[in-house]
Parts: structure tokens; sequence; C-alpha cells
């Protein structure tokens, strides 16, 4: 890759990460645009290194004392700390299931540009459906474990590219009537294991592969990925009460246009 692809495609990966408006929807355009040739594992390796370092240093406090409560709870009394660290692990469990089960078909089937046209639609106006009708009746303190298997549940929905696993999770959180501040943040949480789980998968598979790789540029991606998705934690956040999910909603409706565009362009 020339170096200006390596930050093209390091900066889509940290910004659309953590961005309810899809990474594959992005990822897939300077391909069907521009001709680029797949980055390769290692890359994808490297971003995906970048933005799980980007998010744990975001949440370090808190992931610091959701650890030591969930330790703790092992073997004396909870606290919301610690329910918090389980409602995390619960509602990891429905992607990893559906990830183990369904990937390749997921792969085979639903990586066209017109599936993730339709669910970067779809899904992007059930969000923009959450965010008006919110209650923000609730914050994470008063979550339940109920609460947490259904966002989970909505996260392995995000296996089908163009759906966003911040987009969806954060649509579940607000249905059920958490604010938008607890709903994001739990959806942060909840990208820590996925990312970590991702990453291995792929690690793994470079391995086996034994491959060479161009580690300079990889390490540059690393970098740009992770400086990218720490800033756009810390802006979402801070504006998020401010903004509201809208104009995330009408981005995805001009990409999934757009992306209908390119397909029947393609075709």
């Amino acid at each position: 890759m020339e170096l200006f692809q390596v930050v093209i495609l390091a900066l889509l990966q940290g910004l659309t990460e953590f961005l309810p408006i899809s990474s594959s929807a992005h990822l897939i355009l300077p391909s069907q645009l521009f001709g680029w040739e797949d980055q390769g594992l290692a890359f994808d390796v490297g971003v995906h290194v970048g933005t799980l370092v980007a998010v744990v240093y975001y949440f370090r406090c808190d992931l610091l004392k959701m650890f030591r409560a969930w330790t703790t709870s092992l073997t004396g009394p909870s606290c919301t700390d610690s329910r918090l660290a389980w409602f995390v692990i619960w509602a990891t469990v429905p992607a990893i299931f559906v990830g183990f089960v369904f990937k390749d078909f997921i792969d085979q089937n639903l990586r066209s540009i017109l599936v993730i046209a339709g669910t970067t639609l779809v899904f992007g106006a059930l969000l923009a459906l959450a965010d008006l009708r919110r209650t923000e009746s609730r914050s994470l303190s008063n979550m339940t474990l109920k609460d947490a298997l259904i966002i989970g549940c909505s996260q392995a929905l995000a296996l089908i590219p163009g759906t966003s696993r911040s987009g969806v999770t954060i649509t579940a959180a607000l249905m059920l009537g958490l604010d938008r501040q607890s709903a994001a943040r739990f959806s942060f949480l909840l990208s820590v294991p996925v990312i970590l789980g991702a990453g291995l998968v792929k690690t793994l598979d470079l391995i086996a592969m034994g491959d060479s790789a161009p580690w300079l540029m990889v390490a540059t991606g690393t970098l740009i990925a992770g400086i990218s998705a720490y800033c756009c934690i810390h802006l979402f956040l801070k504006w998020l009460d401010k903004i509201g999910m809208m104009p995330f909603v009408i981005y995805r409706a001009i990409l999934g246009l757009v992306l209908i565009a390119v397909w029947f362009m393609a075709g």
C-alpha cells in the first residue's frame, strides 16, 4: 500500500469503529471506488490493536474498577462495578456464539455491497426511531441482566456487514430506556472483548499464514487508528447530549444511497 492509502484506511477504521455509522460500509468504498486491493491480514490486525488500545486507555479507570470488583464478587459481595463487569461478559456471549456458528455463511453470502447498503439504511432508521422515542429513564447503575443480554443479542446482529456494532447496541440500549451517555458507554465497554476476540482470531490466522508484511506500514496504520479512535470516543461522548443521533442517521441514509448507486454503476 501507498502511505496515503494507509492513512485513509486507518482513519476509516479508527473513526468508524465507535461511531454508529458502520466500519464495514466505509472500508468497502475505497476498493469499490478506487480499485484498491485488500489491505492484508497484518494491517487488519494492526488497526484492531490500535482501536483496542484506544478504548482500553480511555476507559482504563472504569475497566480497572470493574475488574477489581469482579474478582471480589467471585468470593464476596457484588456492587455496581462488579455487576457491570458481569453484564459485559454475558452480553459478549451471543456474539461469540453467532460468530462461531455463522461466520463462514456471513463471509460467503453477506458481504456484498447491496447487503451493506441495505443494513446501513435499515439499522440507521432503527437508530432514528430509538433516539426519537427514547425515555432516558435509566442509567448503568440500574441496568439488569436482561438488559445486558438483549443488548448482547443485538450486538450479534452486527456480524452482518453494514449493521454497525456501536449503532445497533446503542439502539437497543436506548429502546430499553437507558440515557444516551449510558447507552454509549456500555456500547464502548462492550467493544473491548469483541475487538480483542476479533484481533486474536486474525492474529492466529496471520501466524498460520506465515507471510511477511510491510511492518512499517502496519505500525503506521496502528498508530493512526489508535489516535483517531481515542479522539472519536472522547468527542462522541462530549457532544452526544447536544447533537443526539440524528446527524449519524442522516449520514447513514446518504451513505446507503451512495452504496446503492455504486452497486448499480458496478453492475
